[in-house]
């Protein structure tokens, strides 16, 4: 009777180009796995006495933001919808982190009133501000409208934060310097505003909004950079990578069975939440970026945005026309 070592070996005499192809290809999943996870932010810079409110912080890379934040010692607000989740990620950040200076304010980005309601209480409330990230997002979603009749996606992913901030700058200009993030994608290469039909009415493509309410985050950012010269508060846009999150949920749920189980097995292979937060906790904190302002980023590092993203004219024209949805004067 052969051996269990004689069996594995006439095994692998038999099958040497299979096991080949097979070790090879292993070696270049883990290859591109951790290519695709990019690099990490190295800053050990503590925040103690800063205070950091992030959108959408319950889950994804918003939650895993929060967490950072939290280690490096700052007060953190978690504005989010779902006050329920929010409180469960509120006590799990406190828990893993230490700080027991973790807060949950009630912001929903698809009503005005709500995103008011919140900055109201921050003014009154809090006496400084030092890091506001824009994180929070809806993507693909049907042809749905906000509380204030805008289309969800530009409702929540661009005017929203751009009440927010307008609304929060005194006090992140008292607290300079400070920082301004705004979480967009790369989705902002295939976008462009469609002024003459802002909320797509005319003919509505869940992927053509959200290219164009990405592209508006990174024109967002380059405008409010150089209304904010000068004050101490800089700005940062970033593509956060791909990364294994709820917020493609609604273009999954369309898709055929046999689609999600593929791209369920591609998940695996692109960026989880703690690795898709690190270009967003880069611009936060990071040392080397703190003269900087108005750039884009990707991995923890400065990118070339698409050329409709540097266009001024179209930044300035996307501001007044988002400050008179709004409302502001």
């Amino acid at each position: 009777m052969q051996s269990y070592a004689e069996v594995m070996r006439d095994f692998v005499e038999n099958h040497a180009t299979l096991l080949a192809v097979v070790f090879i290809a292993g070696a270049g999943l883990l290859a591109f796995r951790r290519w695709m996870a990019g690099p990490a932010c190295r800053s050990k810079v503590r925040l103690d006495g800063k205070t950091v409110l992030i959108t959408g912080a319950n889950t994804g890379i918003g939650k895993e933001t929060a967490l950072d934040m939290a280690q490096r010692g700052a007060r953190v607000i978690l504005a989010c919808r779902d006050m329920t989740r929010a409180h469960i990620a509120a006590d799990d950040i406190r828990q893993r982190s230490g700080n027991g200076n973790v807060v949950v304010k009630k912001l929903d980005l698809a009503s005005l009133q709500s995103v008011r309601d919140l900055a109201k209480d921050v003014l009154e409330n809090e006496a400084r501000l030092d890091i506001l990230i824009n994180n929070a997002g809806v993507a693909l979603c049907p042809k749905w409208t906000t509380e204030d009749g805008f289309e969800m996606q530009f409702g929540v992913n661009h005017l929203g934060h751009f009440l927010l901030t307008d609304l929060l700058l005194d006090l992140l200009k008292k607290s300079a310097p400070s920082r301004i993030v705004i979480v967009s994608s790369l989705a902002h290469e295939t976008g462009r505003i469609h002024f003459d039909d802002i909320n797509l009415d005319k003919d509505y493509d869940s992927q053509v909004s959200y290219c164009q309410t990405k592209l508006a985050n990174v024109l967002f950012g380059r405008e409010l950079a150089a209304r904010l010269r000068g004050t101490g508060v800089n700005v940062y846009s970033l593509h956060p990578g791909a990364i294994r999150t709820e917020l493609p949920r609604h273009m999954l749920a369309s898709y055929a069975l046999w689609k999600r189980v593929i791209a369920n097995l591609l998940f695996f292979l692109i960026k989880n939440p703690w690795e898709g937060a690190q270009t967003t906790i880069y611009c936060a904190v990071d040392e080397s970026v703190a003269n900087s302002s108005g750039l884009y980023y990707s991995d923890c590092a400065p990118k070339m945005p698409a050329p409709q993203a540097l266009d001024d004219a179209a930044a300035k024209k996307l501001w007044d026309l988002s400050a008179s949805m709004v409302g502001l004067g």
